[in-house]
């Protein structure tokens, strides 16, 4: 099982399948529109 956590705000975005426990840092919906000297995608 692993776990997509946002980098900015340490909620969890989603889950995954995966063999091992596995966490993957992303940004949420509320920290992609909040650009405080972070790059736009």
């Amino acid at each position: 099982m692993g776990t997509i956590v946002c980098q900015t705000c340490d909620a969890t975005i989603a889950y995954f399948e995966d063999e091992k426990v596995t966490t993957l840092y992303g940004k949420c919906d509320c920290c992609e529109h909040d650009h405080e000297g972070g790059e736009k995608e």
